[in-house]
């Protein structure tokens, strides 16, 4: 087995896997702020457009079953080339498509293959040294966040010029790019027969009774829950009384997200420092206090802005803190462990961009505002519960932390 870790990560490195991410993850975002416009031109209701993000949720989830564990037998640097093409093909599906349904399935293929998220940051995760790998994860990993929320801002000046299409021709074209980078750029990541795939599928379920690894994938779910609900449903309202918003100007309010994630950029450092625990904490009550500020949409855009850096700001510093401990637990098997991490991101994220319109057609933007802060409070009860575990747990090995490979035991 070849073992890429004393090769290193160097910053062009760095851009390329964290550009890779956030293409990725864009295929499936890209549509948040034109789900009208897609909507009218493919005949969908405005109380089902978030479906059209939670098709490609639903596709992502599935590949995080299927797909990711392949990344713990087989070359990473192949699977990343080989997904990314794929991605592309999904997104000119999109671009084309005549009938929603065929818009449904091109999205659902995208999300599959967008899942070389996870690829991505289990590479990252076994190349770095383990005082670096905190923070090799915050920069990777900021991709998907800037991924996300750039995404917005490069597709409401798309379809504002050309129409909502134009958004996945794009995205295509820097997939297939990427695709192209990749083998160039990225050392081979060869590990013939470290496991046989059901034996990674068999890992990947056994996961799920893990106390940490739950406690981290239930944050997750909530935590992408209600960032799902503020960005599949805060068009609608921009773009109704009083604000008649255009879809770029929408799609601007991604730098007000952007400005968040990047505040957050520390995180990495502070989960090499052993403060995961800590932060996720406070930046859960920072999540829930930022929905106070989103409530006021329908007559103060500066408190939106505000509640959306903070929101972001919340969203990548919890993040990067569960992945950190995760990879530092089940090393030996990072990408299975991200895998089935994600799947409690990609659950939550379809329910939120799926649950968030509905009640905005009944009840306006406070429906909406009151689902997304429950999602929050739903993941700050579940980081409660576990706190007096994770502290009963790390007490008896307070005199190994020192240890230089002690991580499972101080997140256990």
């Amino acid at each position: 087995m070849q073992l890429i870790g004393v090769v290193g990560i160097n910053g062009s490195m760095r851009l390329l896997l964290a550009v890779v991410c956030g293409v990725a993850v864009a295929s499936v975002y890209a549509g948040q702020p034109v789900l009208g416009q897609m909507g009218l031109d493919l005949s969908v209701p405005v109380d089902a457009v978030g479906w059209f993000v939670a098709a490609g949720q639903l596709g992502y989830l599935v590949g995080l079953i299927f797909l990711v564990p392949l990344g713990d037998m087989l070359d990473r640097r192949r699977l990343i080339v080989l997904h990314l093409v794929l991605v592309a093909a999904g997104l000119v599906v999109v671009a084309i498509a005549p009938a929603a349904w065929v818009a449904f399935a091109g999205l659902a293929m995208a999300g599959l293959f967008a899942v070389v998220v996870q690829t991505v940051i289990a590479y990252a995760a076994a190349i770095s040294a383990p005082s670096e790998r905190g923070r090799n994860l915050g920069i990777v990993t900021s991709g998907v966040v800037i991924g996300i929320l750039g995404a917005r801002i490069l597709a409401g000046f798309l379809a504002d010029q050309w129409g909502w299409r134009s958004i996945y021709i794009v995205l295509a074209i820097l997939a297939a790019t990427l695709a192209l980078l990749v083998p160039t750029l990225l050392p081979t990541d060869v590990r013939p027969g470290v496991a046989k795939y059901g034996v990674l599928i068999r890992s990947f379920a056994g996961l799920f009774a893990r106390p940490v690894f739950l406690s981290r994938g239930l944050i997750a779910f909530f935590l992408f829950a209600s960032f799902g609900a503020l960005w599949s449903g805060m068009a609608l309202p921009l773009a109704d009384s009083p604000w008649h918003l255009s879809e770029t100007q929408i799609g601007l309010f991604g730098i007000a997200g952007l400005a968040g994630a990047l505040g957050a950029a520390r995180a990495g450092r502070w989960a090499d420092a052993r403060h995961g625990h800590r932060v996720t904490g406070i930046a859960l009550l920072i999540l829930l206090a930022s929905w106070l500020a989103i409530g006021q949409l329908g007559w103060s855009l500066d408190l939106l802005v505000l509640g959306v850096v903070l929101l972001d700001f919340a969203v990548q510093a919890i993040h990067v803190s569960n992945q950190h401990m995760l990879t530092t637990i089940y090393a030996d098997k990072a990408s299975t462990t991200i895998g089935a991490y994600m799947v409690f991101y990609s659950l939550g994220s379809a329910l939120g961009a799926a649950a968030t319109t509905a009640p905005y057609a009944t009840a306006g933007w406070t429906g909406s505002v009151i689902i997304g802060a429950a999602f929050a409070a739903g993941g700050l009860i579940v980081w409660a519960i576990s706190l007096r575990t994770a502290k009963r747990a790390t007490r008896p090995d307070r005199r190994r932390m020192a240890e230089p490979h002690s991580g499972r035991d101080i997140y256990r």
